[in-house]
C-alpha cells in the first residue's frame, strides 16, 4: 500500500472479507444420501449488489473463494461497475453426476443460498464460473423464483450468464472472450507502450492460447480471423497442437466437442502429455486456464514478449518478477477477464429495465442512416458502395450493441491504468497500475459513506 495514502485502518477493511458462509446439506440421489458443501463469499459491499461466479470443482475450497471474491470487488472497481465483489464455489466434480443429479444439487443449493440472502437481484448476483454455465443459471434463477413467488419482477436479474431464452443477453457467452481481444487491441493502440516490437496490429503476430475452454476458444477465434494472428499453439491439460503456420481455431473446437480433446486434429502435431506448450517463441501468451500455470519453475523458459492474462492468477508472484526483469510486458487479470462481469452488468440493467438493447432506437438509426445514405448519393451523384451499404444501414442488434459498450469499457479501463502509469512512474508496472487504481476507487467509496 505504499503508492496509496490511506486512512489509518481502511487498508485493512479493504482486504478482509466482509463474510463468508459455508453451507452443507443433502440430496438424495441413486438410492441414498449425498452430503454437498459449498461456499459464498462477500468481500465488499462498499457497492450492492455484490457480484460474482459460481464454481463447481472438485478441489474448491473456502480460502479460494475469499481470495476469487476480493479479486471480483477490485475488478468492479477498475473497470467502474457498480457490484460489490462476491464468489461462490461447490465442492464437485461435475462429471460425475449426470445432468439430471446436477439440476437436483444446484436446486438445493440455490435454496441454501436463497434461506441466507446469498443471491437476490438487489443483494447478490451469482454467474457461471468454471463447471458452471447458462444451463446451472437458468435452474439456479428458476429455484428462486419459486422460493420468491412475489418477486416475479425482478426475479431473472438474481443471476446472470443465462441462456437468451431465460432473460441472457447476446454476447455474454463470448464476452471474456471478446474482452482479452479489446485488452490487446488497447494495448497495442496507445502509442505509450512497447506494443509488439513496435508494431501496432497483430497481423501475422504468433499467438500461444493456454485453456481451450470459453474464454480460451472466443479469444484464439477473434484475433485469427478478425485480427489476423496467427495461433501456432494451443494448450490443454493433456498436451498441446501446434502449427507454425497457424491453427484452424474452429475446426479444432469441433474436433475438441467430437472427440473430449484438441489432440490428434488434423493440420496440427500433437503432443500428448507435454505441458511445455506455453514455453514455445511466440509474440503473445494467453493463460486462459486455471491459477499458477506460470510459476518459478517455468518462467524463465517463457518465450512471449507479452502475457495477456486471461485466467484469474495464472502468473505467480515469483513469476511476475522473472518475466518482468527480462522485459516482458504483462497484461494483468484484473483489468484483462473483466469483459464477463462487464457484460453481466449489461444482462442485468436489462432484466431490470424490461427492455431488450435496442428496442427504442434500432429503426430510428436505421431511418437516419438510409437519410445520410440518399443524400450522400444526391451530392455525389454515384451510388453508395454496395459492399458496405447493407452495414452502414443495419440499426444494430443485441449483440452489436453489447460489444460497443464492452469495447468502450475496455478502452476507457486501459485509459486509466496507461494514464496512471504515466502520472506515477514508481508504479513501474500495469497490474501494479490497475491495483492502485481500483483499490482508490474503492477506499473513496468507502470513505464516502463514512466508513
Amino acid at each position: 500500500m505504499s503508492f496509496l495514502d490511506l486512512p489509518e485502518g481502511l487498508a485493512e477493511r479493504i482486504i478482509q472479507c466482509n463474510s463468508t458462509y459455508t453451507v452443507r446439506f443433502g440430496v438424495r440421489l441413486r438410492g441414498r444420501m449425498y452430503s454437498f458443501i459449498g461456499w459464498r463469499s462477500v468481500h465488499s459491499e462498499h457497492c450492492e449488489p455484490v457480484k460474482g461466479g459460481i464454481r463447481y470443482a472438485s478441489n474448491a475450497d473456502a480460502e479460494e473463494v475469499e481470495a476469487l471474491a476480493a479479486l471480483m470487488t477490485l475488478k468492479c472497481s477498475l473497470v467502474d461497475v457498480p457490484f460489490g465483489g462476491s464468489k461462490g464455489a461447490l465442492k464437485i466434480d461435475p462429471r460425475e453426476w449426470t445432468p439430471q443429479e446436477l439440476e437436483r444439487i444446484t436446486r438445493r443449493f440455490t435454496q441454501e443460498l436463497n434461506k441466507r440472502g446469498l443471491i437476490g437481484p438487489g443483494v447478490n448476483v451469482p454467474a457461471p464460473d468454471i463447471g458452471t454455465g447458462e444451463r446451472e443459471m437458468a435452474w439456479m434463477m428458476d429455484e428462486f423464483r419459486r422460493a420468491n413467488p412475489t418477486d416475479v419482477v425482478n426475479a431473472r436479474a438474481c443471476v446472470t450468464g443465462k441462456p437468451l431464452s431465460k432473460g441472457g443477453i447476446a454476447g455474454r457467452t463470448e464476452a471474456t472472450g471478446r474482452g482479452v481481444q479489446f485488452a490487446i487491441q488497447s494495448f497495442l493502440r496507445d502509442t505509450r507502450t512497447p506494443g509488439l516490437n513496435s508494431r501496432r496490429d497483430l497481423k501475422g503476430a504468433a499467438v500461444i492460447v493456454q485453456g481451450f475452454g470459453n474464454v480460451g476458444y472466443h479469444a484464439a477465434k477473434f484475433l485469427r480471423e478478425e485480427d489476423g494472428a496467427r495461433i501456432t499453439v494451443v494448450a490443454e491439460r493433456d498436451g498441446y497442437v501446434a502449427n507454425p503456420e497457424g491453427l484452424a481455431i474452429e475446426a479444432l473446437k469441433q474436433h475438441q466437442i467430437r472427440t473430449g480433446s484438441i489432440l490428434g486434429v488434423e493440420g496440427a502435431t500433437s503432443c500428448a502429455g507435454d505441458m511445455s506448450g506455453i514455453e514455445q517463441p511466440c509474440d503473445v501468451l494467453i493463460p486462459a486456464a486455471l491459477e499458477n500455470a506460470i510459476h518459478a519453475g517455468n518462467a524463465e523458459r517463457i518465450k512471449a514478449h507479452l502475457i495477456v492474462e486471461a485466467a484469474n492468477g495464472p502468473v505467480t508472484f515469483e513469476a511476475d518478477k522473472i518475466l518482468r526483469s527480462r522485459g516482458v510486458t504483462i497484461l494483468p487479470d484484473l483489468y484483462v477477464n473483466a469483459g464477463g462481469v462487464v457484460v453481466s452488468y449489461f444482462e442485468w440493467v436489462k432484466n431490470l429495465t424490461h427492455i431488450p438493447f435496442g428496442l427504442m432506437e434500432r429503426r430510428r438509426r436505421e431511418r437516419r442512416n438510409l437519410t445520410i445514405a440518399t443524400a450522400l448519393e444526391r451530392m455525389t451523384g454515384m451510388e453508395f458502395p454496395a459492399d458496405i451499404r447493407d452495414e452502414f444501414l443495419e440499426g444494430g442488434a443485441e449483440i452489436d450493441l453489447v460489444r460497443s459498450g464492452l469495447e468502450d469499457v475496455m478502452r476507457s479501463t486501459w485509459a486509466r491504468i496507461g494514464d496512471l502509469l504515466e502520472k506515477q512512474p514508481e508504479l513501474e508496472d500495469y497490474r501494479t497500475a490497475a491495483y492502485v487504481a481500483s483499490i482508490r476507487q474503492v477506499a473513496d467509496a468507502y470513505e464516502a459513506i463514512g466508513i
